[in-house]
């Protein structure tokens, strides 16, 4: 799709703010970001003026579980977490988004137009994650990527459901064990694979170890759900052990360990930041943690874990970690830069920049400003929300409907 949004207070978040700005898109991805005098938007071309108006980048939500945990759906809705194995390295939340979910909508509203889904954290070993946009028919038009990083838990969660069911992992030193022991016997597995690929022998292949494989040669982060200090440091500790990136997820008590995280260079997905201390581990939740691992040298994230938070508050999180310190000129970067480069997905989204896919939000005033709203939203250059202020109402394209095909 072709737009040219002109006229606006364009952030572009690399780079510095264009005050009567353009964001041409063409086919879908950007083409264009300058003062509108620069940018030739060819003929023909719909144009939106957004005088008065902010224009950046739609956010990016780094942790969440839309379609896989459905609002008001109940056990129907529920397929985070495939409880019955603590190893579910084999398992891909791909496989159980829907797309009808109700809060596909909300982070619309909310300016989000990307998400990575991540299967739950009942499990030592959860699963793949994937990256999508926030609108389409089916998950497979809506993917940016699939797997973007496998999913792990420490802590009570996985030593609460397999402690229930009087079996391994039911203590925090067996929920380590079974991590260790996959990544042993995928290392194994590497081996055993190579020496029949020189062989020239079949081998039997295991989906679970392929996945295993491909962390622990980097390609893949190991996004480790980790609240207290005590379980950041084994998650540092697993990662020195077999060498892989690890990515801190949630990361409650990170800011007690700042400097060792920020020493290894291991970024921190921080939230959900709105909700009260619901069990022990996050009984250290404060909002002024992004801003002291911000400080120390993390790259910092910021998640609502989408339905934890409801996704559409993404950015009032990070307005709110702004009053308790975090750098107001790294605040915007927490939910678009720095989730895609954490995740490895900035060839593609977390800014305004040439080349990028056409994902623009158009905004009443500052997104960090908690009375503005997100008035337009367009994803790959596609109008897919708007606000309608007559009804004090927003609406959302409906993904089944296609023009009918003209003669």
């Amino acid at each position: 799709m072709d737009i040219a949004i002109t006229s606006g207070y364009v952030v572009p978040v690399e780079g510095q703010p264009i005050d009567g700005g353009t964001v041409l898109v063409v086919d879908g991805k950007i083409a264009a970001v300058g003062p509108d005098a620069s940018v030739a938007v060819p003929a023909g071309t719909p144009v939106v003026d957004a005088a008065g108006a902010w224009v950046l980048p739609g956010f990016v939500e780094a942790h969440g579980h839309l379609g896989v945990h459905e609002e008001a759906e109940g056990w129907a809705g529920q397929d985070t977490n495939e409880m019955t194995d603590p190893n579910g390295a084999r398992m891909r939340a791909l496989d159980a988004i829907n797309p009808a979910d109700a809060g596909f909508a909300d982070a619309l509203a909310g300016g989000v137009t990307s998400a990575v889904i991540k299967p739950g954290s009942g499990n030592p070993v959860g699963g793949q994650t994937v990256a999508v946009k926030c609108w389409g028919r089916s998950v497979d038009d809506m993917l940016i990527r699939q797997p973007v990083s496998v999913k792990s838990a420490l802590g009570e969660n996985p030593k609460r459901v397999y402690g229930d069911k009087k079996q391994l992992p039911s203590t925090r030193q067996g929920v380590a064990a079974v991590i260790r022991d996959a990544f042993t016997r995928a290392q194994d597995y590497l081996t055993r694979r190579e020496h029949a690929a020189a062989e020239g022998k079949p081998f039997e292949r295991d989906a679970g170890l392929e996945v295993l494989v491909r962390v622990l040669g980097r390609e893949l982060p190991w996004c480790q759900h980790t609240h207290r200090a005590d379980d950041i440091a084994t998650a540092l500790r697993l990662a020195d052990e077999f060498g892989y990136r690890v990515v801190i997820n949630h990361g409650t008590e990170a800011h007690l360990l700042a400097d060792e995280i920020a020493r290894r260079d291991v970024p921190v997905i921080a939230g959900p930041l709105f909700t009260t201390r619901t069990k022990v581990e996050v009984r250290q939740r404060t909002l002024a943690n992004p801003g002291i691992l911000t400080r120390a040298g993390v790259k910092v994230a910021i998640t609502t874990d989408h339905p934890v938070v409801p996704i559409n508050f993404l950015v009032h999180q990070v307005t709110l970690c702004v009053k308790e310190g975090l750098d107001r000129g790294t605040a915007l970067r927490t939910i678009t830069t720095n989730p895609a480069e954490i995740l490895g997905l900035d060839d593609r989204v977390g800014s305004l920049r040439p080349g990028l896919d056409g994902d623009v939000v158009i905004w009443s005033g500052d997104p960090l400003d908690v009375m503005s709203r997100a008035l337009r939203v367009f994803v790959e250059g596609r109008e897919v929300y708007r606000w309608h202020e007559g009804t004090r109402s927003g609406s959302v394209v409906d993904p089944y409907y296609r023009e009918p095909a003209t003669a």
